[in-house]
């Protein structure tokens, strides 16, 4: 009888590159390179080296500078001496066609940027007819300005007097620019019928978000990975996917929740994240109209993060993007369970930072001047729920009576029976 050995798949092996410039110091370059390992490792890959130079900016030729490249380079030459293969070299920010050829040129593997990597663990999460369509359209729109560097290897296939650029030149087509025109027509092609196929989808949705009754509707806004989907399963008893990895939902969830007799409409959103392509806002817009559509945003932050007020500031950002910067809102800090500080010596003279600063101390800063508009809850241990669930049903009962002002008798005989009770 024949034995089968099941072997474990190998992960790809990876390599990161960022640069350390004026408007991004070591300490943000070292969390954004963070993120980025975070990004392949959700991708399947292993991260085994990470690259960094000191410039004023990026190459326009090759994104870092040529010893750097060279150095990369010479890393890969080793593993593969070593008989350890370097899968793909990663970097941080997006790459133009021309950066993309020509760092391919120099290191010959696999070469993603950061926007490449991310529509990849779309693409690998997208479950819904909906995402799918969504993250193919994203995937065309990246694709479209970077055709040319497929096609390099045919440029000078043309002959004749067209190398030369003398007369009778003009007009003069190699078959690589030929097939650049015919793979651009069917990409737009295509692009058009995704369009088309979203616009469809979304008056379903439309429809459907009109047919869901006189309800108020929450949505659950954030970084990726900050612990939304894990807070909706609480909130509705449900069971949404939740897992410790970035962009675990993409299609949007929505539930009915009913607190202390007031019913309200839930949504789980895709998490947002640094860098986000403008394309990829623009393909995920019906799955945002849930956050545009919203009587009220709740914002959870994942306070144990170290760089959590500047993803507070990413997401801001990107609701201002989407015309929801001035909804009624909310700022969940979670995973206070998880925060942890490091205590300053006594002889450190030095200012003290996120990092030095306990829990408490840090609750007295800005965030004491939200009031009301916040609070602090661990989700995954249940710590301050029941406040939050009070907090909740107090600022959707102010929502639907101005909404639904005919309707607040029936706030006021719902009271009256819960205090009988």
């Amino acid at each position: 009888m024949r034995e089968f050995v099941i072997t474990e798949a190998k992960a790809e092996t990876a390599v990161l590159v960022a640069l350390i410039t004026p408007q991004q110091d070591e300490r943000r370059t070292t969390e954004y390179l963070d993120e980025l390992e975070f990004l392949a490792t959700t991708a399947g890959a292993v991260t085994i080296k990470r690259f960094t130079q000191r410039v004023n900016g990026p190459s326009m030729v090759s994104y870092v500078g040529k010893g750097k490249l060279d150095e990369i380079r010479a890393f890969i030459v080793a593993e593969e001496e070593a008989e350890r293969e370097v899968g793909m070299v990663i970097f941080d920010d997006e790459l133009t066609a021309k950066q993309l050829r020509n760092i391919e040129q120099v290191l010959q593997v696999k070469i993603l940027d950061r926007t490449s990597l991310i529509l990849d663990i779309f693409a690998m999460r997208a479950q819904t007819a909906n995402a799918k369509t969504q993250v193919e359209l994203a995937q065309y729109r990246y694709m479209l300005p970077r055709l040319q560097r497929l096609w390099t290897h045919l440029e000078r296939q043309g002959g004749g007097s067209g190398s030369g650029g003398g007369k009778g030149s003009v007009g003069l087509r190699g078959p690589g620019e030929t097939q650049l025109e015919m793979d651009r027509r069917i990409i737009l092609n295509r692009m058009s019928l995704l369009k088309q196929r979203l616009a469809d989808i979304d008056r379903q949705k439309t429809t459907q978000r009109s047919n869901r009754g006189r309800m108020i509707r929450v949505a659950l806004v954030g970084y990726t990975n900050v612990g939304k989907s894990t807070l909706m399963n609480l909130l509705s008893k449900s069971e949404v996917f939740a897992e410790n990895k970035l962009f675990a939902t993409l299609d949007t969830t929505v539930r009915k929740v009913i607190i202390d007799n007031l019913p309200f409409l839930l949504s789980d959103t895709v998490g947002f994240i640094r860098k986000l392509p403008t394309d990829l806002i623009d393909s995920f817009k019906s799955t945002l109209d849930e956050v545009r559509e919203a009587d009220l945003l709740v914002h959870v932050v994942d306070i144990s993060h170290p760089d959590f007020e500047e993803q507070i500031k990413v997401v801001e950002k990107t609701l201002g993007d989407l015309g929801c910067a001035d909804k009624p809102s909310l700022i969940l800090f979670n995973k206070i369970d998880a925060y942890t500080f490091v205590p300053k010596d006594a002889d450190d003279l030095t200012p003290p930072t996120r990092e030095n600063t306990p829990l408490p101390d840090l609750m007295r800063t800005w965030m004491a001047r939200l009031g009301s508009d916040c609070l602090f809850i661990s989700a995954a241990c249940r710590t301050n729920i029941e406040e939050l669930r009070r907090l909740l049903y107090e600022r959707v009962r102010e929502l639907h009576v101005q909404k639904y002002p005919y309707n607040d008798f029936l706030f006021q005989h719902y009271e009256a029976e819960a205090e009988e009770s």
